[in-house]
């Protein structure tokens, strides 16, 4: 039998699951939308997931990143619980030996990373606008009538980018038609907004840092051979797309499991693919204790009260067994 190690990245858009080997190689992986019911998706992943899995391997411990990394912790029984920052720098580092900038592009949100010597020494997240995400590239790719997975192909094509204003979603998109109006080509119009999209990035979520190679660019949208060719342009050095560059975040909490039970020895706490079987169900309550009006989360498994949060002083948190 072989030891496997399972990493869950639970975001708003994207639920990505894999499990790796103990020289971090993925053995299996899966990629599904969120739909805003995070619950169900990741009963559903864990059923697929387990039929990808190769039958000889048996998983010795599991972690969980993204927004809702708490909630995925407690269904499969996590042994870490890291949050987007560490757990895309563990892997990063990983695959990328002494990456010093980390951009990452996902589905609705956006960040840099700055590493020193293997350090987190800073970081930042889009807070203004989605412009530059994935959802934006597939709602262009869709209105131009483009498979998004043609996008950065066709924008390796054009030879005179035009200048999209990207600073909003709104703009880029009203000045991209302005574009299509005067009748340049698509190629030129998709290179444009990649360099748009680029701009903003640098000029939001990169500003002020200072961003030295080895530069690594990794979440969905670094499969945009355009965006990888523009952020190249405009920072004047190479960008390394990982090989795992969509699974970072789950790869980065299976290194941090497998690590964490390797240290200490111990038996990992995952409750096993047989999770998929157990009724799951949150509920909350207004605590009244004092002022401050806590809402408090329930969550229940098959009936039972398994973990509790959401108050500022613990004491509910403390009577779960």
């Amino acid at each position: 039998m072989r030891d496997g190690f399972l990493g869950l990245d639970v975001g708003s858009v994207s639920t990505n699951l894999v499990v790796i080997d103990e020289q971090d190689e993925v053995l299996a992986s899966l990629y599904i939308r969120t739909k805003g019911q995070p619950i169900r998706v990741i009963q559903e992943g864990m059923e697929q997931l387990k039929d990808q899995v190769p039958g000889d391997v048996v998983i010795r411990a599991a972690g969980t990143t993204g927004s809702a990394r708490h909630l995925a912790g407690v269904m499969i029984g996590a042994d870490v619980i890291k949050n987007e920052i560490t757990a895309h720098a563990v892997a990063t580092s990983r695959f990328v030996p002494g990456v010093q900038t980390i951009l990452e592009i996902g589905g609705q949100d956006s960040k840099i990373i700055i590493l020193r010597d293997g350090i987190v020494t800073d970081f930042a997240m889009n807070t203004v606008c989605a412009a530059g995400t994935g959802s934006f590239l597939d709602q262009q790719a869709a209105r131009l009538n483009i498979a998004i997975e043609q996008f950065g192909e066709l924008a390796l094509k054009s030879e005179n980018p035009v200048r999209i204003a990207g600073r909003c979603a709104v703009f880029a998109e009203s000045d991209m038609i302005h574009k299509q109006q005067l009748g340049h080509s698509v190629e030129d119009i998709i290179a444009g907004l990649c360099e748009a999209l680029v701009r903003n990035y640098l000029n939001n979520v990169g500003k002020g840092k200072e961003i030295l190679p080895p530069i690594a660019f990794q979440g969905g949208v670094a499969a945009n051979a355009g965006m990888k060719r523009a952020f190249e342009k405009a920072l004047q050095q190479e960008v390394i797309v990982p090989k795992y560059f969509s699974v970072m975040g789950a790869l980065g909490a299976a290194i941090l499991a497998r690590e964490a039970v390797q240290r200490t020895g111990g038996a990992t706490k995952f409750k096993g693919f047989e999770v998929t079987d157990f009724k799951f169900q949150a509920r909350s309550f207004i605590c009244k204790g004092c002022p401050n009006m806590c809402e408090v989360v329930q969550f229940y498994q098959n009936g039972e009260v398994i973990a509790r949060w959401g108050g500022r002083c613990g004491k509910w948190e403390a009577k779960v067994g």
